[in-house]
This record gives C-alpha cells, sequence and structure tokens, in this order.
C-alpha cells in the first residue's frame, strides 16, 4: 500500500538494466493515470446529460404536485434538492450537472472502493505491486451502467469484472476480456429489468380510415 501511494506522486528508482529493454519517462502507472485523466471530459458530460434528460421528463411525466412526491421519494432526487439542484423546467447546467452527480457519483465511489479492494486483495497475496489499470476500470464500469443502478448490484458487477474477466487470469495485461465491458454483461444477463427496463413501451398513435387509392 505504501509503494502503490508512493509511486503515484514520486518516480521508482528501479530501472531494468538489460539491453532488451525501451526505457521512456513514462511507465505502465504513469500511462494508466492519463487515460483516467483522459476519460474525464466524457464524465462531465456524462453527468450533465443525465440532468439534461432527466428534469424534462420529470415535468413531461409530472404535475407540480406529483414532481414534490416522486422528489420526497427518491433519494437522489431528496439529495439533489438539498444540494439547491432547482427542478424548474427552464432550470441552468449547474443544476443539470449537479443532479447527474448525484446519480453518477455514489456508483462510481462504490465501484472504485470495491473494485479497489479486490485489486489491493490479489496484489497482497500475489505479492504484486498494485497496479493503477483498475482506475481506467473503474469510471468506464461507471459510465456504461444505467445512473439509477441499485449500488449492491454496482457493486457485484465490478467484482466480477475484476475478479473473474481480469485477476484469474493473471492480472493488467493477461486478461483477454475487458474487465468493464464483461462486468455489464454480467449484470446484463443477471438482472436484466435494471440495467434494460422491464416497462412496456408506449406504442405510437396511430389512426384508421380508408386508403387513398379507395377514396
Amino acid at each position: 500500500l505504501y509503494e502503490a501511494a508512493a509511486t503515484i506522486f514520486y518516480t521508482p528508482g528501479q530501472v531494468t538494466r538489460g539491453a532488451a529493454h525501451v526505457r521512456d519517462a513514462i511507465d505502465l502507472k504513469r500511462m494508466m493515470i492519463l487515460v483516467w485523466f483522459a476519460v474525464f471530459p466524457a464524465m462531465f458530460w456524462g453527468m450533465y446529460n443525465v440532468g439534461l434528460q432527466t428534469l424534462p421528463a420529470l415535468h413531461k411525466l409530472y404535475g407540480a404536485e406529483q414532481l414534490q412526491q416522486v422528489i420526497a421519494n427518491n433519494w437522489h432526487y431528496s439529495v439533489a434538492q438539498w444540494l439547491g439542484v432547482s427542478f424548474s423546467a427552464d432550470a441552468g447546467w449547474l443544476s443539470m450537472m449537479t443532479l447527474g452527480a448525484v446519480f453518477f457519483l455514489p456508483i462510481y465511489i462504490t465501484v472504485f472502493i470495491v473494485g479497489g479492494f479486490w485489486e489491493v486483495l490479489f496484489a497482497i497475496v500475489r505479492k504484486h505491486e498494485i497496479n493503477e489499470g483498475f482506475f481506467v476500470t473503474s469510471i468506464l464500469f461507471a459510465l456504461i451502467v444505467p445512473p439509477t443502478l441499485p449500488l449492491w448490484q454496482a457493486a457485484l458487477g465490478i467484482s466480477f469484472g475484476v475478479v473473474i474477466a481480469k485477476e484469474i487470469f493473471g492480472g493488467t495485461g493477461r486478461n483477454f476480456l475487458n474487465p468493464a465491458l464483461a462486468g455489464r454483461a454480467f449484470l446484463f444477463f443477471a438482472y436484466p429489468a435494471q440495467i434494460s427496463g422491464d416497462l412496456v413501451w408506449t406504442a405510437a398513435d396511430g389512426f384508421s380510415g380508408a386508403t387513398p387509392l379507395s377514396q
């Protein structure tokens, strides 16, 4: 654990001596951190888009009185309201971003803690250094699951992805499955209602009448 924290801020002093190795200023640890940072714009846009899609949908589905009941009965909306999110039809971008963060961050924090636990556990058992590849896996997994996914399912999905799809094959660089996609595939088949929804789709409005040729 000390080595994992120290190498985030400092470059390891040990370098290869053999002639067959290419030496560069960037190593696997730094590369994974850069990829993690590179996904941040998509993460911020995802949070904004959740708010952008949610607020208009709430106003289309519920009236003013019903909307207050929905907010009171949903902890996401209650926390967002406590943080000052405006649920009006003309809410600004900051309210949309905050509402999206209320949905996204609990999932990401859960995924990061649970997946990080498995990474540390396997590193201790194998006596290997902790690899930062999980930084990328955690944020990708959190971005590809629905924002309304229960937290316990998020923990179960990332556990499957890290343990079954990655660690049992040897860890970073030895797995042939993508841990984030494998975790989502597991949730898709195990809990399809929370991934794809189980509500009956409303059919498009239609009408019947004489065809133009018969008139």
